[in-house]
């Protein structure tokens, strides 16, 4: 058996840990060696921001009465001795929370009144307005206390069916998934819309986030959540009982919710499906004393191939197990109940599949970036490098010389700077081109040419009463949009033309070695924009006319899909000014090492002319300098090379700092 989520994810969390502290070694070493631009520095911050603060979201989605709060009881706080989210008979979690930590925050249960959904506003604006939501201060050494508090996710009131309808949390024409009207015409409705859970539990402080999703009534009336929020979870579990199988409701929880968009269709997202796992809950209700252990066993077998195969899925991927049994078992520290319970089964694949994949797509990205950084630093160094070999050819050519040749070099090198100087001028112009067509590049990706691009789609979705043309003017907003990445990556295939041009002559008239840039490559980009596109789709089907035809949900689904998108369109902004730095850099660079190259020379030939020992003291000091290039290469290349490692511990982090330090 593998290691358990727990130690899986604290794993995780060390690696990180120690990744981030070689990074900051890195860049303060390479800040000592005068090696670090502009680009170069911005990569490993970001780098390094990115393994300090990543977070990983594992969401829990399940129709009410699943078992699914207990589950998230059993995995993450059993140490507690105790449940802590409302999990026991007719007490469930009975809006969306999530649980993280955020240090600037005391610990604390955040709720926002469900009165807020009578506004159109979205939840990521109502998350930014802290007055508008309840808090209550969680006592992290009192477990009952936090059990107490947390408790409040499952309150309820009643209101009357109008004031349901204006929330979105009563239909009409869809009578089956209303709440029942009692004998004063009133039904029964979350008191919340949203809890935010801080606690600074050792996962939570180390990025985990937790979304615990009730129900579809509940999942379906927030768009955030089905189009933003579960869909860039890492892992989605999805609970059913193991006494029901799949059920109505379950199956349109998990066909409109959890499916991956484009899932199961040609070119589907095979890592996002895989990162949906589903658990057979509650399969201690099958024990009983009339059926033999085999018989228990085949009941389960079968309803985990008729789950796998109403679901899509591999059958390794629907997992048998009691939550209740496996929390129980783990307080009392019963091996046999907790092995019965089968949740060490679901803890090994949730920590070894999901979050052995997260850290290995992290991992790839950190590679090809570090490999990056790597070539820029070297093209540095052997910029340094060549420019001192020719100094070097330089200096022992004139050995033997007499006076006057050493002034006639002093005054080549002063020809060759002054040459060198008018580079500037095209540099300057080719800068000014650049510019001019970055800030073009950047206004497709604004926010303001989003915004635009949304202005129609807006527009249907404020009509009133039934939006049947909202779909096609969706479809038509979506071709815009992929129209506009695909003008974006065009604009920056431009000004890589450009600058290749450009770098061609500064290499050919100046003696620049400058290599072609690399083009500008957004993928995620226009991925992102075809996973946003059908995971919206749905709700401008037929289906849901009815509800599309509220004003206030119509607003929040336009407000959800905006956020959506703005942060992809931030994103690709972000990608566009790292790639624009990086072919920027090396110009910069070599202007920089070229005018120090200058400036030295001329400083040798003046100590030269003015000692008859300058001439070998010179080429002496020239011949240690190239000596201390090899070795800044080899303490690149080893400190790059630890960065690639595939695991490395905080105490490997100390030594591999150590090593640089001494030979620095």
């Amino acid at each position: 058996m593998g290691a358990s989520f727990n130690e899986q994810f604290d794993q995780h969390g060390a690696w990180r840990r120690g990744f981030a502290t070689q990074l900051q070694e890195l860049r303060e070493w390479l800040m000592a060696q005068d090696l670090l631009d502009v680009a170069v520095q911005e990569r490993l911050q970001r780098l390094e921001e990115q393994m300090r603060s990543e977070k990983v979201m594992v969401a829990f989605v399940a129709e009410f009465s699943r078992g699914k709060s207990e589950l998230i009881n059993a995995i993450f706080f059993a140490h507690y001795g105790r449940r802590l989210m409302p999990a026991s008979a007719g007490r469930t979690t009975m809006c969306p929370a999530e649980l993280a930590w955020d240090s600037e925050l005391q610990p604390c249960l955040r709720l926002l009144p469900i009165e807020t959904r009578s506004s159109a506003e979205s939840l990521g604006q109502w998350r930014v307005r802290s007055d508008a939501w309840q808090q209550f201060p969680l006592d992290i050494a009192n477990a009952q206390q936090i059990a107490d508090t947390l408790a409040k996710v499952a309150e309820v009131r009643r209101v009357s069916v109008d004031e349901a309808r204006d929330w979105g949390l009563w239909h009409d024409d869809e009578a089956a998934d209303n709440p029942m009207v009692d004998a004063q015409g009133m039904v029964e409705v979350p008191m919340w819309r949203h809890a935010l859970i801080n606690m600074p539990h050792p996962l939570l402080r180390q990025g985990l986030v937790i979304l615990d999703t009730p129900g579809l009534n509940a999942v379906g009336a927030e768009p955030e959540l089905t189009v933003n929020l579960i869909p860039q979870a890492h892992a989605v579990v999805f609970v059913l009982g193991a006494d029901t199988g799949v059920t109505k409701s379950d199956l349109a929880i998990w066909r409109d919710h959890v499916l991956p968009a484009g899932a199961g269709k040609p070119g589907g997202d095979e890592a996002l499906m895989a990162s949906r796992l589903v658990v057979l809950n509650k399969i201690d209700t099958l024990w009983d004393s009339l059926s033999s252990g085999a018989q228990v066993q085949a009941q389960l077998r079968r309803q985990q191939q008729d789950s796998a195969h109403l679901l899509g899925l591999p059958e390794d991927r629907v997992l048998p197990v009691s939550a209740q049994k496996g929390l129980v078992a783990k307080v009392s520290k019963n091996d046999a109940l907790l092995h019965a319970s089968g949740l060490p089964a679901f803890e090994n694949l949730l920590a070894n599949g999901i979050m052995g994949q997260r850290q290995q797509v992290l991992q790839a990205a950190m590679r090809t970036s570090v490999a990056q950084l790597q070539a820029q630093v070297e093209r540095v160094i052997n910029m340094r490098r060549s420019d001192l070999d020719d100094q070097l050819a330089e200096l022992c050519s004139l050995r033997g010389k007499n006076v006057n040749v050493i002034a006639g070099m002093r005054g080549r090198i002063e020809a060759e700077q002054k040459e060198f100087e008018q580079s500037t001028t095209k540099i300057l112009a080719m800068r000014a081109v650049h510019m001019r067509m970055l800030k073009e590049l950047f206004e497709l990706l604004s926010s303001g040419s989003l915004k635009s691009e949304l202005e129609e789609l807006k527009a249907a979705l404020d009509q009133r009463g039934l939006k049947l043309g909202a779909r096609k003017v969706y479809e038509q907003t979506f071709e815009r949009l992929h129209a506009l990445a695909a003008k974006a990556l065009a604009q920056g295939q431009e000004i890589h033309a450009m600058l290749s041009s450009a770098f061609k002559e500064l290499n050919a008239e100046y003696g620049f070695s400058l290599q072609m840039p690399q083009p500008l490559v957004l993928p995620e980009f226009a991925d992102d924009l075809r996973s946003i596109e059908a995971s919206y789709t749905q709700y401008l089907s037929l289906s849901s006319a009815i509800k599309l035809s509220s004003a206030a949900f119509a607003q929040r689904l336009i407000k959800a899909l905006a956020l959506r998108l703005r942060t992809v369109f931030e994103a690709a902004s972000n990608d566009v000014d790292m790639w624009s730095k990086s072919l920027t850099a090396p110009v910069d660079a070599q202007l920089r090492e070229r005018k120090r190259s200058y400036t030295r020379r001329l400083e040798a030939v003046d100590r030269i002319s003015g000692a008859a020992t300058g001439l070998e003291e010179r080429i002496t000091e020239m011949e240690g300098a190239q000596a201390r290039l090899g070795l800044l290469q080899s303490q690149l290349t080893s400190a790059t090379g630890q960065l690639l490692l595939p695991q490395v511990s905080e105490k490997q982090t100390s030594s591999v700092v150590l090593d640089i330090n001494l030979v620095a």
